[in-house]
């Protein structure tokens, strides 16, 4: 690779608010972003469908969507017949995870994306978690990132033989005004994103889930105006 070639990034993308920061953060720092979702049976295809629109109005030089069926195994109010719940606790009555949490869906993502970058020699994977404003996701933390690295770099060719594999989450400590303020800083299009946990297939919000809340709270602290469509 000549010292003029981009970097080549893959970058989880969900068709949220924090993915799409993230792909322009990579952007930035002159990475050539090769954007994958994941359909793991989520109850609406509105999420992807942004998900398209994200990776191609930022830039993106190719986007892929591999399914992978969670539905199968259930488990989370979002594979599952479980509700979503609506206007609660963020973190629960209990402080606990949330039944919005989809068993390992991190783990097989950021595996996916491991391959992916391998194929295209690829040091570098990108995604938008975030442990700050979560909903008590355990594979939101910093440990998880740190570990799933680790572990990326005795896994696979790559680490092995390679520049090793690196994980950004540069959204890690990042509230969700910040992330605003950010994205507005970027020219993110923000009314292009779904974040919603039930939105329906126009890709309009509930706004009474947990995402929907964490999302019009962040606008509201970061004085932007909110462009989420609502139901």
């Amino acid at each position: 690779m000549s010292e003029t070639s981009p970097r080549k990034a893959v970058v989880l993308v969900s068709g949220g608010m924090d993915s799409a920061v993230t792909i322009a953060i990579a952007r930035e720092q002159g990475y050539q972003v090769h954007a994958l979702s994941v359909a793991y049976g989520q109850r609406h295809s509105s999420e992807l469908e942004a998900s398209a629109r994200v990776a191609r109005m930022l830039g993106a030089v190719e986007h892929k969507t591999v399914h992978v069926d969670l539905r199968s195994i259930g488990g989370s109010a979002l594979t599952a017949d479980i509700d979503v719940p609506l206007d609660a606790d963020l973190h629960g009555e209990s402080g606990g995870i949330p039944v919005t949490y989809v068993p390992a869906r991190n783990t097989i993502m950021l595996s996916i994306a491991l391959g992916w970058a391998e194929v295209l020699g690829s040091s570098d994977i990108w995604c938008g978690v975030n442990a700050v404003d979560y909903s008590g996701y355990p594979d939101c933390r910093p440990a998880f990132i740190e570990a799933f690295e680790r572990l990326a770099n005795v896994a696979t060719k790559a680490g092995v033989e390679g520049a090793g594999i690196r994980i950004h989450a540069p959204l890690m400590r990042m509230g969700k005004a910040d992330i605003a303020r950010e994205g507005d800083r970027l020219g993110v299009d923000f009314g292009e994103t779904v974040s919603c946990y039930q939105a329906d297939a126009q890709g309009r919000a509930c706004g009474h889930c947990d995402a929907c809340r964490l999302r019009a709270q962040g606008f509201r602290e970061a004085g932007l105006p909110d462009p989420t469509r609502y139901v």
